[in-house]
């Protein structure tokens, strides 16, 4: 099970990228978060399974996981890619596929840790089909970094919990600071991803350290 500050590289500086990825993994974070998105699902290109393998020892070195969200259409298709790449959690969209248990058994026969997303106008409902091991609820629109977060997340984030039990892991992605993550936790949310707010401050290992503290109440 995944847990605590997830900082996304979809914010990181690019030519920094390692030394960006160390500076919050000496901070504590246990977890990086990798934003996939294919110009389809979502308006943006971002970035591919390269981008897990660049960082994959290193990250893995230091004890923590990859968690990669995938924000494309059809994600069935690179859950291989991404696997083998050193991804130890794949997340896909409810929305993104006919074929939702099908490639949440594909990444968990590639063995890695299943997550299903759902984005802010799916009913949280739509998960109560499917076993996960992750929840994420998109708390903005998904695509871009720097959105507000959206206030219709909170109720919806302990409609989830009411819905998945203790066990699975909620992930929360968007708009997420120290204010929102601690309200974000009261709601029933253990993971947080944060991008902007961490990689986009004067000091990120502060920032990593204040969205910590906040999530843990």
């Amino acid at each position: 099970m995944l847990q605590g500050i997830a900082p996304s590289i979809l914010a990181a500086d690019f030519a920094r990228l390692g030394e960006q990825v160390g500076m919050v993994l000496d901070a504590g974070a246990q977890v990086i978060h990798v934003d996939v998105m294919d110009g389809h699902f979502v308006p943006p290109i971002t970035m591919g399974d390269l981008a897990v393998k660049a960082i994959a020892d290193q990250v893995h070195e230091a004890g923590a996981k990859i968690d990669v969200h995938l924000m494309i259409d059809r994600p069935e298709q690179q859950v291989a890619a991404f696997a083998e790449a050193g991804a130890d959690s794949i997340t896909v969209h409810v929305e993104a596929t006919p074929h939702l248990h099908y490639a949440l058994q594909a990444i968990k026969d590639a063995g890695c840790l299943t997550g299903v997303a759902i984005n802010p106008g799916t009913p949280p409902e739509t998960v109560s089909a499917v076993e996960a091991d992750m929840v994420l609820c998109m708390t903005v629109n998904p695509g871009w970094g720097g959105q507000k977060f959206l206030e219709s997340s909170i109720p919806k984030l302990k409609r989830l919990r009411e819905l998945v039990g203790d066990r699975p892991s909620v992930q929360v992605d968007g708009g997420i600071g120290a204010a929102t993550a601690a309200r974000c936790a009261a709601a029933g949310a253990t993971v947080f991803v944060a991008g902007t707010a961490v990689f986009g401050a004067q000091d990120p290992v502060a920032a990593v350290q204040a969205i910590t503290s906040a999530a843990r109440g």
